[in-house]
């Protein structure tokens, strides 16, 4: 583990040598041209500061002075005008990164007094909330009891309520992102959260609390754990669904790794198969966003892009400060890396995040050994977002993709009847998975009441059942819709998108369609619509993946009315059998 800590520390050494000319006087961050930073990224540089002077003890990296830039940007923080509690919490702990007592902490020591008090009363202040801004209250309550400005310490209980707050909205013992409303946002925030919330009880004073908290969160966070062997595809790609992903898919899968491996949360017997998957995650990550070149992180160009809230800067900041935590845990985890590989498998499973009367939800993964296609669909909430990233589609980069920060409905049927757009994804009724015909798997659901793209319910509208079906690289999918009394449907759209990884910034091996692409063909289509010309977006900036470009847009569609009567089912069967390569064939 020796070389691939080296290898952390030198790369977060370049990325910091990169941005922190960006941080102003007044510790503000510069964003990139084009860009418009975030009122959190002082708190973001902070940490990474932190990170590194943790990692290396050292107290400058060039020409720059890391004691003045971190009091610069946590003095910026605490006086950042809107309420943050994400600046505020990475803030806390980059200053906490420099020491626990105040006395002997070199950027405490240069903070004004007015510095100190004001991020005093920021660190006390605190709205209960019940997503992943919750692990930010944590840290605070972290940095405020350690650095001594409390005596009373709540994190025992931010965690505990955390913790039951996981068992209140999920019977799987999954982390939701967003319980209020329709609920059952599961995706990679809950990992970020697990990550966050272990990394400020590393930094805790009391090292006792920190050890009797850790198997409460072992509980939940090894669900996640569990997963990744499964999610993380041969060529290395991590969570690839949900917000917020791309370059973080990545960081936040090897935290969860590393951590769980120096707290001895995986057995000996299963940590060949571990360092396999660390492996692949790290090298898709180094391959596919930074520039080794010039040496820094490029998460958004003229073929790809990623969220909004995701700037530059600040992606860089992070890389750099996830880079010397890994360096920081290889160190300490030590021994050899000794990965083994396990070969892909034929195999379909159905990870259960929440069943309850009301709906299930949860994540279907399926990979092939011969093709070697790997693809994900989640049955999940988006949260607060309305774009494609969350619908209940074969997520596969490079085979079937979908644009960055946009709502299509990919490889799904959307049904309008007047002011209500009706989509089959975000929950589902008896979720089932198994073995079919001809040595098939199939992954299937119903909806006893539809739903909307805003993911509210139509009571007495009608119903739909879906079935995807795989035979190799053959996938079916199968939408039944009945209604319940007669109504007209005004339009129809189905929608996929083609596209490619990068041109530059990716891997060999990783996986894209060739010259049949996506051998598309309509089995039963009971509601007569009809293909639309190709549009071609290549070089359009909206159409981008978080991982390459787009190329084509294809629409099947029924633009004129269409009167469903009920009793009647209205069956569209698309089969697909990707022609898969590998990019550099």
């Amino acid at each position: 583990m020796q070389n691939f800590a080296a290898q952390c520390l030198d790369m977060a050494r370049s990325i910091l040598g990169h941005n922190l000319d960006a941080i102003n006087p007044d510790g503000s961050i510069t964003p990139i041209p084009g860009e418009t930073g975030r009122p959190d990224e002082p708190g973001h540089a902070a940490l990474a500061i932190g990170e590194f002077y943790r990692a290396t003890g050292e107290l400058k990296l060039g020409q720059f002075d890391l004691v003045d830039l971190a009091a610069r940007t946590v003095t910026a923080q605490a006086f950042t005008e809107t309420e943050d509690e994400n600046g505020l919490a990475y803030s806390a702990l980059g200053l906490l990164s420099f020491g626990c007592a105040k006395d002997r902490n070199p950027v405490w020591e240069r903070l004004y007094e007015e510095t100190r008090q004001k991020l005093d009363r920021a660190l006390l202040a605190r709205t209960d909330y019940d997503n992943h801004q919750q692990a930010f209250n944590i840290a605070k309550s972290v940095a405020r009891f350690s650095l001594g400005l409390s005596k009373k310490d709540e994190t025992s209980k931010l965690v505990e309520r955390f913790i039951d707050r996981i068992k209140e909205n999920s019977s799987g013992g999954y982390f939701d992102d967003c319980p209020t409303g329709f609920g059952g946002c599961f995706d990679i925030y809950g990992v970020l959260a697990f990550g966050f919330i272990r990394q400020a009880l590393q930094l805790h004073a009391n090292v006792h609390l920190r050890e009797r908290k850790l198997p409460s969160l072992r509980t939940h966070a090894e669900k996640y754990l569990r997963m990744l062997p499964d999610l993380v595809r041969q060529d290395g790609l991590g969570w690839n669904y949900g917000r917020g992903i791309g370059a973080y898919g990545q960081m936040h899968c090897i935290s969860l790794i590393l951590q769980a491996m120096r707290d001895g949360w995986i057995p000996e017997d299963q940590k060949p198969q571990y360092f396999d998957v660390l492996r692949r995650l790290f090298h898709y990550f180094f391959a596919s966003y930074l520039d080794q070149e010039h040496g820094y992180l490029v998460i958004r160009d003229g073929e790809r892009a990623t969220g909004t809230n995701h700037p530059t800067r600040m992606a860089n900041f992070d890389a750099a400060r996830y880079l010397c935590q890994w360096s920081r845990l290889a160190k300490t985890i030590g021994g050899q890396m000794n990965p083994k590989f396990v070969g892909q498998k034929t195999t379909g499973r159905w990870v259960n995040f929440d069943s309850s009367n009301r709906k299930e939800q949860g994540l279907f993964i399926y990979q092939d050994s011969d093709s070697g296609l790997h693809l994900s669909i989640p049955l999940v909430s988006s949260g607060t977002a309305r774009t494609s990233d969350s619908l209940a589609f074969p997520h596969s980069p490079g085979v079937f993709d979908w644009p960055v920060g946009m709502y299509m409905p990919i490889m799904l049927p959307e049904l309008t009847f007047g002011d209500k757009v009706i989509i089959p994804a975000f929950y589902g009724k008896r979720c089932t998975t198994g073995l079919g015909l001809k040595n098939s798997l199939f992954f299937k659901y119903e909806q006893p009441e539809l739903i909307t793209k805003d993911e509210q319910f139509v009571p007495g509208l009608g119903s739909c059942k879906v079935q995807w079906t795989f035979i190799g690289s053959k996938i079916t999918s199968e939408f039944l819709f009945t209604v319940k009394s007669q109504v007209t449907l005004d339009k129809l759209r189905y929608m996929m998108a083609i596209g490619a990884p990068h041109s530059r910034y990716r891997i060999g091996t990783t996986l894209t369609l060739g010259a049949d692409s996506l051998r598309c063909e309509v089995i039963k289509d009971d509601f007569q619509a009809t293909w639309a010309p190709i549009e071609t977006v290549s070089g359009n900036p909206n159409y981008r993946t978080y991982w390459g470009g787009l190329n084509y847009i294809q629409l099947l569609h029924r633009d004129h009315p269409f009167v469903m009567r009920p009793g009647q089912q209205y069956r569209l069967t698309i089969q697909f059998q990707p022609h898969i390569v590998l990019a550099d064939e």
